[in-house]
């Protein structure tokens, strides 16, 4: 590029900053939660029937942490860690987990797409069990990919607590 055409060209259009909201987090994203940082290490999006969630796999140095977001008649948002706790089949209506009793809310088959370390699952049905405690402010999710029995336990979580940094 010569000398008058850098002077006088057409100047190139400054972007602001990404703006990301929580149903477009990106994998490398950052997402700020409970005074830490976590990456945005995989994306799965859960199709059952006309209804549609995602889930963000969230790594920190706090470890590794599930953002749920979905929008019902409102919207609602969870935190979930993956915990060690043996379910066989059938999965009950009911568990008890460390003393707390949860009550199933939920169950169905959704079909998976899966980006970044989700990748791997992107075509899959998964077999999903949602359970509250009687005050619905402890969640237990059952996950059945295959034959492998994955049991997650959260919280539900305001917007507000969330803070989204766009990645490179």
């Amino acid at each position: 590029m010569g000398l008058f055409s850098k002077m006088f060209g057409k100047k190139e259009e400054r972007q602001g900053p990404i703006k990301r909201d929580l149903f477009h987090i990106q994998v490398g994203d950052i997402v700020e939660y409970d005074l830490a940082d976590y990456q945005v290490v995989g994306k799965l999006t859960y199709h059952d029937g006309g209804y549609e969630w995602l889930e963000y796999q969230l790594q920190g140095d706090r470890g590794s942490r599930w953002l749920s977001v979905e929008m019902d008649d409102e919207l609602e948002l969870a935190v979930y860690e993956r915990i060690k706790h043996k379910i066989s089949e059938p999965i009950p209506d009911c568990l008890v987990i460390d003393g707390v009793s949860y009550q199933r809310s939920e169950y169905g088959t959704a079909r998976v797409r899966g980006e970044g370390r989700g990748k791997n699952v992107s075509g899959e049905e998964v077999r999903y069990f949602d359970y509250s405690d009687e005050d619905e402010e402890r969640l237990l999710s059952v996950e059945i990919w295959g034959g492998e029995v994955e049991v997650s336990r959260g919280k539900p979580i305001e917007d507000f607590e969330i803070k989204i940094i766009a990645g490179s």
